[in-house]
């Protein structure tokens, strides 16, 4: 078979030899010179066919947009990507988010999304809308899951803004904004909504402008708002629009209504007077007064786009199927397709250089593992390919960890179902199976050692203690939290030392209760959760003398050991919290018990007799003793230290210590006054208060045992608008009060036990 196809090859390239004019010239040549001119012509015909389908890739990468839709809570971000797969053709009918048929949005996959009508996981799919193919990856609204954002934009090209025509900017969006400069996403925006009670377009591009700090303006104006919202006029096109059919996926272009006739003519001459500011070519047509066509303006858009100088503003309401195959056309025209973008990467062996990938299927391959899903036939690995082909069955190179790896499957994802698919090539995101990762990982061909700069990961700001509540499930509770770790960078799960707790900290009270709901349904383990134990410490505040003789005497060998000596207070923040010295001038205890007797009051400075924490912060000196000849043993010296230390604890006025967290809280500076007030509440001290922009930042050392819930107590009085970090700082003395209240609620505990 494979015999016949080359040979029939060879006649087709042969048959276009005999008809070349090289042939013709060479017709009195010997028979030896026309084969070596037909080798000749093969080779170069190889090569054209190679250059061919190179320009082919090249040519179909400018029919690629990667995008992603990011917004505030409650925008409708979930609400206008079922839109947009339904008139792409990639579902045939549209399910609302909380809609009554108990369906729910294709997006939202994961049960928990559609009960609660949130999006938690971003989700990624693709559609083709007039020849070009558009991946999409729909993400989160709510602050807690701000990674699946992160890393959204991370590896996108372009970026839709929802805004919501009566909230306007919120909090969540100046957040979403914020990343996309991180990540220097180019954006176009969408104003959704329109046909809510109180829609204000205007109201919102200025919020844009002024808070976004958007050099925006609208390339649309719509036709009636609230209930009388019609259709919207094209700027550009000069065209006015109305969506017809029962989902809105007729549309039909007319002119421009006469009494819009005026407002149109204002806002296109404000939007090339926007674009012309940032645009030296149309800045030339503008300024000498030249008219200016569609294309012309089309153009200046997309290059001011492209180069993030400027943000276009569509409109509509997803809902009410207006405004959403326009803004399809405006992500084709004015977004960047992969090889518009500049992605770098760190060359490995050249000392982190930077290298400017050129996005070319012929080049070496260069993946990006951004996202990582535990799915029904293992892990499930999502990746951004910036350069080269990836083929099934090819051998990649992590060069993370070094490791090299078969491709046993690769997919396309549509949300939570997968296509099988050969090979994918620069500027696609696919997700491949069976390859152990992290996220963050670098894949390449194994002929460059590059690595994609990484994306930014929040440290986490809340911590809860769970523990399964039978015992019979800690291994399906362990392989639980494995795997959200795994998959989540934010999510961090740890054990207290002290308490044996296992403590899981993440973004806040939601993003954690989500986990343990997530753990009891896809896990079948039911968990209870509860306050961890904050790490209080004990120190002594003054030196205190001991002097315990340990005397027990039964049948046969008894127990001796005698300890002098003192402890005394090192200075809080000591390198070492605990000293041992040996002062005994001469044989009064053998040398051999003297290890024993270090043990006995490391064993009792284990558990301080205030609140049973930890003392920290003590020298202990052995000055004299005694020992028997017999009944003297390594035991009998280390349960005397252990009862001198008790006896003379309480000598030494001990203190409990707190750990006190650096605190850094940035707010909108009209919400200052009550985040200062709520900090003084807390037994917090403020030490620093900068303005950044319109922001206050305030930098306070506030006691850990006050922060609990302090991420929910910030945003509801910011509006959400306020966010924190907080970092341990030192352990300090807690006022007098405090302590008698801990101690109480120790002996309290104690009393229960016994």
């Amino acid at each position: 078979m494979a015999r016949s196809a080359r040979s029939s090859a060879s006649r087709l390239l042969y048959t276009l030899f005999t008809s070349s004019p090289t042939h013709q010239s060479l017709s009195s040549s010997s028979p030896v010179q026309l084969h070596r001119h037909f080798r000749l012509f093969s080779a170069g015909s190889a090569a054209r066919v190679k250059e061919d389908k190179a320009a082919l890739l090249q040519d179909s990468l400018s029919k690629v947009r990667n995008i992603g839709i990011s917004a505030h809570i409650d925008s409708g971000k979930t609400t206008l990507t079922e839109r947009v797969l339904f008139y792409t053709g990639r579902i045939h009918e549209i399910h609302e988010v909380r809609g009554r048929d108990g369906v729910g949005a294709k997006m939202d996959s994961m049960d928990l999304e559609r009960e609660k009508g949130i999006t938690i996981q971003s989700a990624a799919t693709y559609c083709t809308w007039k020849d070009f193919q558009v991946n999409i990856i729909d993400t989160p609204g709510h602050v807690d899951f701000t990674i699946e954002v992160e890393r959204a934009l991370r590896v996108l090209d372009g970026a839709v803004l929802v805004l919501c025509s009566v909230g306007g900017v919120q909090s969540q969006s100046i957040t979403v904004d914020r990343q996309m400069r991180r990540y220097e996403v180019p954006r176009v925006a969408f104003i959704n909504k329109l046909d809510r009670m109180g829609a204000d377009p205007w109201k919102v591009l200025n919020q844009a402008r002024l808070k976004l700090r958007h050099h925006s303006a609208a390339v649309q104006v719509p036709i009636g708002l609230e209930e009388d919202f019609q259709g919207l006029v094209d700027l550009v096109q000069l065209k006015a629009y109305y969506f017809h059919g029962s989902n809105g996926e007729k549309v039909v272009a007319a002119e421009v209504p006469t009494d819009m006739e005026a407002l149109v003519a204002e806002k296109r001459h404000e939007l090339i007077e926007a674009v012309s500011e940032v645009d030296d070519k149309l800045a030339e047509l503008f300024l000498a007064d030249e008219p200016i066509s569609s294309s012309d303006l089309e153009e200046a858009i997309r290059r001011a786009t492209v180069a993030r100088k400027f943000v276009p503003f569509f409109m509509g309401s997803a809902f009410k199927n207006k405004g959403v195959q326009p803004l399809l056309d405006g992500v084709l025209s004015y977004l960047p397709c992969p090889t518009e973008v500049s992605n770098y990467a760190l060359d490995q062996n050249n000392n982190e250089e930077k290298v400017l990938l050129s996005g070319a299927p012929s080049g070496p391959l260069v993946a990006l593992a951004f996202k990582l899903e535990e799915g029904r036939f293992g892990q499930l690995t999502f990746l951004r390919i910036y350069e080269g082909i990836i083929k099934k069955g090819d051998f990649i190179h992590n060069i993370n960890t070094g490791k090299r790896l078969k491709v046993p499957r690769l997919v396309r994802m549509h949300s939570s179902e997968m296509e099988d698919i050969q090979e994918a090539h620069a500027g696609q995101i696919v997700a491949v199976f069976g390859v152990d990762c992290a996220t963050g990982d670098t894949f390449t061909d194994g002929t460059v050692k590059y690595t994609m700069t990484s994306m930014n990961v929040p440290e986490p700001v809340m911590s809860l203690a769970v523990s399964p509540v039978s015992k019979d499930s800690g291994g399906q509770f362990s392989k639980a939290l494995n795997r959200f770790q795994k998959e989540d960078p934010t999510f961090r799960v740890g054990l207290d030392p002290e308490s044996g707790q296992t403590i899981i900290s993440g973004m806040g009270e939601l993003h954690l209760a989500i986990y343990v709901e997530r753990i009891r349904r896809e896990y079948k383990v039911e968990t209870q959760t509860g306050k961890p134990r904050v790490n209080f410490r004990e120190a002594i505040t003054q030196r205190a003398e001991f002097d315990y003789l340990h005397k027990k005497q039964s049948g046969g060998q008894g127990q001796y050991g005698r300890v002098t000596g003192f402890v005394e207070p090192l200075p809080l923040g000591s390198a070492t919290k605990f000293e041992f010295e040996n002062l005994i001038v001469g044989q009064a205890i053998p040398s051999n018990f003297i290890p024993a007797i270090e043990k006995g009051f490391k064993e009792a400075a284990n558990s301080g007799s205030l609140i049973g924490h930890p003392v920290e912060y003590v020298r202990v000196c052995l000055t004299d003793g005694a020992s028997h000849a017999v009944d003297s043993s390594e035991l009998a010296f280390k349960l005397a230290s252990i009862y001198a230390f008790r006896q003379c604890y309480t000598k030494a006025k001990p203190v409990v210590l707190e750990p006190i967290m650096l605190v850094e809280v940035k707010v909108p500076s009209e919400f200052q006054g009550s985040v200062t007030g709520d900090i003084n509440k807390r037994k917090g001290v403020i030490i620093g208060n900068d303005q950044d922009g319109d922001d206050s930042v305030i930098i306070a050392h506030i006691p850990l045992n006050k922060m609990f819930g302090y991420s929910t107590d910030l945003r509801s009085m910011t509006q959400g608008k306020g966010e924190f970090t907080m970092e341990y700082k030192e352990h300090s003395p807690v006022p007098q009060d405090v302590q008698m209240e801990l101690m109480n609620d120790y002996k309290a505990t104690k009393a229960a036990e016994q």
